[in-house]
């Protein structure tokens, strides 16, 4: 009864302290890791396990949960979320069960005092630097791998004590369930093996380390196969990630005592953190990697009247190795730190602040003991508050980069997040453009930032020779930059006399990735207007359609470029009436179909095309003019007509062909 009224407490805690972010929306790449929409079906299921690089890194387990919790809510985040906070809460019950294991190998008078195991749970479950785990649907990752961590050394401590073979397969199913999931857990087998000489005081071949040999054999493995794909598909290759051996050393002194200064006092938490300058030939800088081993070789000396710290600082630092800097990590691209780098290792420090929390309780005076369990439920619920406070800053994008500005100006990476929530709302391009702008100031060289600049001023009035610049830049930063080629040979396109820059341009983009539909139906809009290239165009639209069969922009420029053609008008109709079957809101489809048929003398039917255009683009003077024409055809409809090519006039008073044909039809006979 008493571990199920903590385990309750530790429930309903976790579950009150939380509850701010199950409001929360999907933000930044939430949208990479919720299926997407080509991965939904069974099939798309068989492809997230055989196919690297269809989901944001190879985590096949944790991608085909996802796709079940998409079956189960959709696009809806709330589902998402209270999973995540879930299996958080059931992190720190495991987290209780593992210690109370440990604690009762330890001889009588070295074991912490009853309770201890669900203090540390607590502490684990409700300190706030672990908020960004469980309010960013993304890092489900880390709440999951974290369960199954816990899960798999459970059972296998329950090996340990009873050597039943069952337990062993079940407790290696968890690891490899749990590397499925984030490789991080690889370093499991070795924080069991520090575990071991905590509790035993040495470490046996037999018992100890052969057991755990394929353990550490496949977490090495998935470990390796995990940063080749972070290089090959995520991104973390580059002259940005050349760092030398000793600037990697300083960056993974100084990040061990960031993340226990944030454990121990969780002030200024932050999303992205400023990414420090790294410099061998600052003297202090070395100060950082020296205080770990300063601290390593502290431990080690005390180790005989205390094994707990320096397995705790081993687990510790050795849980965080993959995020320390050694290995390429994407995010470090923007900071050296984030948070959820450190919600595994913090299990070892948090169970060590826990005994030492509860060995100090039990050293005060009986009459005293109420004081210090108040001061520690004081503890807990200051962290709940901060917890509470800091979920709000996930409530949803704006919220998030907006804050995260307000902690570190210096974000580039937050300044161009926010640029591209703003361009997506109506009014805000200028916004926008400052934000792009601002994190172009700060980090000039990211090609993306001049990317979506680029994206923006080609939407803006006379802007079209500024966002060919920031395209070029992009491209001199990163050439194989596929999407900022695309968009340059569509901006180059749109300007005179360089047609044959654009035309190279996306040769190029569809060079460096084939399979691009945008980039064939960009090249085929732009060989439709050079001199001589309209089979070459029409084989590039076809080839978009087989890309994306769903493509009415492209089924509608296809039949442009078929009536163009001696003979083809019939298959140019046919394109027409795929394109407004897949959308038949698409405007300009009614517009070339009326077009068509107006041209085969079909002149009813033409009129009612151009009236549904009509009814698309009511401010249209072209489809003003164009109906205008069609009833001029009609017998009796000359007032009809006049009314049209009025209104496209008034529309449009520079407008030669509706002036000419306003005239004729008004020296018609009425």
């Amino acid at each position: 009864m008493r571990n199920s009224f903590f385990a309750a407490l530790v429930l309903g805690a976790t579950l009150l302290a939380y509850l701010p972010s199950l409001g929360g929306a999907f933000i930044w790449n939430d949208g990479d890791y919720v299926t997407a929409p080509a991965l939904r079906s069974l099939g798309g299921l068989a492809r997230i396990w055989t196919q690297v690089g269809v989901t944001q890194q190879y985590y096949p387990l944790l991608h085909s949960a996802f796709w079940v919790q998409h079956r189960l809510w959709g696009d809806h985040p709330l589902g998402y979320h209270m999973v995540t906070l879930l299996l958080h809460a059931l992190s720190a019950l495991l987290f209780a069960r593992v210690l109370r294991r440990l604690f009762a190998g330890l001889p009588a008078q070295a074991r912490p005092p009853d309770g201890t195991e669900w203090l540390a749970a607590l502490l684990f479950a409700l300190h706030p630097v672990h908020v960004e785990s469980v309010a960013w649907i993304t890092e489900q990752k880390n709440t999951t791998s974290t369960a199954l961590y816990l899960a798999s050394a459970l059972l296998y401590l329950r090996f340990d004590e009873g050597r039943r073979p069952s337990a062993y397969a079940a407790a290696l199913a968890l690891f490899a369930c749990s590397l499925a999931c984030k490789t991080v857990t690889a370093t499991l087998p070795a924080a069991l093996l520090v575990s071991f000489w905590w509790v035993r005081g040495r470490i046996d071949w037999r018992r100890d380390v052969l057991p755990l040999a394929p353990w550490l054999l496949l977490g090495a493995a998935a470990g390796l196969f995990s940063g080749w794909v972070e290089r090959h598909y995520v991104g973390a290759q580059g002259t940005e990630f050349d760092i030398p051996a000793n600037e990697r050393a300083l960056v993974a002194g100084r990040a061990v005592w960031f993340y226990l200064c944030s454990l121990a006092w969780p002030s200024g938490l932050n999303f992205v953190y400023p990414r420090w300058s790294v410099d061998p030939a600052v003297w202090w800088q070395w100060l950082f990697p020296l205080g770990v081993l300063a601290a390593g070789a502290a431990l080690w000396a005390a180790r005989g009247r205390s094994r707990g710290p320096l397995a705790a600082f081993l687990i510790f630092v050795g849980s965080l190795f993959p995020a320390l800097g050694f290995v390429n990590l994407y995010g470090a691209r923007y900071s050296w730190v984030w948070d959820h780098w450190q919600y595994l290792p913090d299990l070892a420090p948090i169970a060590l602040a826990a005994a030492g929390l509860a060995a100090g309780w039990r050293r005060l005076a009986p009459h005293q003991h109420r004081l210090g369990l108040a001061l520690a439920g004081a503890l807990l619920v200051v962290l709940a508050a901060l917890t509470w406070a800091h979920c709000g800053m996930f409530r949803d994008d704006e919220t998030l980069y907006r804050e995260t500005l307000r902690r570190n100006p210096a974000s580039w990476l937050a300044h161009t997040n926010l640029g591209t929530l703003l361009w997506s709302t109506p009014g805000r391009s200028d916004d926008a453009i400052a934000e792009y702008e601002a994190a172009l100031r700060l980090e000039p060289d990211y090609a993306m930032s001049h990317y979506n600049l680029g994206l923006a001023l080609s939407k803006m009035p006379g802007r079209l020779e500024d966002a060919v610049a920031q395209y070029q830049e992009a491209i001199r930063l990163k050439p194989d930059y596929v999407d900022a080629r695309n968009n340059l040979g569509a901006a180059l396109t749109a300007m005179p006399g360089r047609l044959d820059d654009a035309i190279a341009q996306l040769q190029e983009a569809l060079r460096l990735r084939p399979d691009i539909a945008e980039a064939h139906y960009n090249l085929a809009l732009t060989l439709s207007r050079a001199p001589g290239r309209l089979d070459e165009s029409v084989a590039e639209y076809r080839e978009a359609l087989r890309l994306r069969p769903v493509y009415p922009e492209a089924h509608n420029d296809l039949g442009a470029a078929l009536s163009a053609m001696p003979g083809r008008l019939d298959d140019a109709i046919a394109e027409y009436n795929e394109a407004l079957r897949l959308n038949p809101d698409y405007a300009p489809a009614w517009r070339n179909l009326g077009a068509a048929l107006f041209n085969q003398g079909k002149i009813p039917q033409a009129v009612e095309a151009f009236q549904r255009a009509l009814i698309l683009l009511p401010g249209s003077a072209d489809a003003h003019y164009v109906l205008g024409l069609a009833l001029l055809k009609l017998p009796g409809r000359t007032d009809d007509a006049v009314a049209q090519l009025e209104e496209a006039l008034r529309l449009a008073p520079d407008f030669p062909a509706a002036q000419a044909a306003l005239a004729e039809a008004l020296g018609r006979p009425r």
